[in-house]
């Protein structure tokens, strides 16, 4: 069983993407409910969560992206406007906290986004 995240890509400062995350083959084997990324050189950080109290996001986002779920498909969105270079990082979905194999979080494949100045 797997993550998969999607819709990366390459955009221009200013622009727009939509991420799109499912796990596989089993649709409803995570509780899949945030985003995160990890730009080179940095830690991975979390950008989104749906949360039992509502959606948060981390300051350097708020008000450019939006968090949003299919419960019926068990998968997350994550649209994002207004993209930045700081934007930059690979992107991954996963639990709330991430979940754990083998005592190691695990990550499944995530998906680059570049935005260019």
């Amino acid at each position: 069983v797997q993550l998969q995240a999607s819709g990366g890509g390459l955009v221009q400062a200013g622009g727009s993407l939509r991420l799109s995350c499912t796990a596989f083959p089993n649709i409803f084997s995570f509780n899949i409910r945030a985003w995160y990324r990890q730009a080179p050189g940095k830690q991975r950080e979390l950008v989104a969560q749906i949360g039992n109290d509502g959606y948060k996001y981390a300051d350097s986002v708020k008000g450019r992206f939006t968090i949003d779920r299919d419960i019926t498909k068990n998968m997350i969105f994550l649209r994002m406007n207004n993209l930045k270079p700081e934007d930059t990082a690979v992107y991954y979905c996963n639990e709330d906290p991430p979940r754990v194999r083998s005592g190691i979080a695990y990550w499944g494949e995530g998906t680059q986004v570049t935005v260019s100045s």
